[in-house]
């Protein structure tokens, strides 16, 4: 059994409809094993004693239009360790939903309004969740992704997971089945910050390049090859 001592925020942006989880922990590789997230569908966060399924199943009930409170109770249902479980869930409508089991170790709790569910167990206290909520509730109008992470990083100032910190990881969906953001680490003595410096580069580097790919609306992509030189995404050789 994997245990996941965390604090996450699980959200969607009112603007863009984008779907997203970060997260952060005390082990190893949390972007493994803790966020799911699935294009105009929904976003889970499993933690505590992990259960992925509860991720999984999780995204299949919002697939089949169930609100995050139905989702939340049908999972309650379906796993029998729930004691050990927390978890997070963000519908597609922004509805929320988070569930905290009680046999989850040390401080515990969550807080949810709408697009938005905050979790985490084993923390210094409550002040953790309250500094991400403040942080994600005044920052409305900015991407999604930079919101996530900037929650994360209040949580990590106001005390964060009380054995430390090891890994984090954001992962962001828009309207294609393959992810906006995906980035993680995976091991580092201040993996929040990290997180942040990893993004920056992929902001300048990387997400131009996802605007250019295949998409729905797009099926052969917007790929341009002088515009793509202007941006420093190819070179000549």
């Amino acid at each position: 059994m994997v245990k996941l001592n965390t604090f996450s925020i699980t959200a969607r942006c009112a603007q863009t409809g984008q779907l997203g989880v970060a997260v952060s922990t005390a082990v190893p590789g949390v972007g493994m094993l803790c966020p799911f997230v699935q294009a105009e569908v929904g976003a889970v966060a499993s933690q505590s004693f992990v259960n992925p399924y509860l991720g999984i199943w999780g995204l299949e009930y919002l697939a089949d239009g169930h609100s995050a409170s139905e989702t939340l109770e049908l999972l309650k249902q379906r796993d029998q360790g729930l004691a050990l479980r927390q978890f997070a869930i963000v519908d597609r409508h922004g509805g929320s939903a988070a569930f905290s089991g009680d046999g989850c170790d040390g401080w515990y709790g969550h807080l949810t309004g709408p697009d938005y569910a905050i979790a985490g167990n084993m923390l210094v206290g409550a002040e953790t969740l309250n500094a991400m909520k403040d942080s994600f509730e005044r920052s409305e109008h900015r991407p999604l992704v930079e919101r996530l992470l900037e929650a994360l990083q209040a949580g990590q100032n106001a005390g964060g997971d009380k054995r430390g910190k090891q890994s984090a990881a954001v992962k962001v969906y828009s309207t294609e089945q393959y992810p906006l953001v995906d980035l993680r680490v995976d091991e580092h003595t201040d993996p929040v910050p990290e997180l942040q410096r990893v993004y920056d580069v992929a902001r300048e580097t990387l997400l131009p390049l996802i605007g250019m790919l295949p998409s729905k609306a797009h099926p052969q992509g917007l790929f341009n090859m002088e515009e793509s030189r202007k941006r420093g995404l190819l070179q000549d050789h």
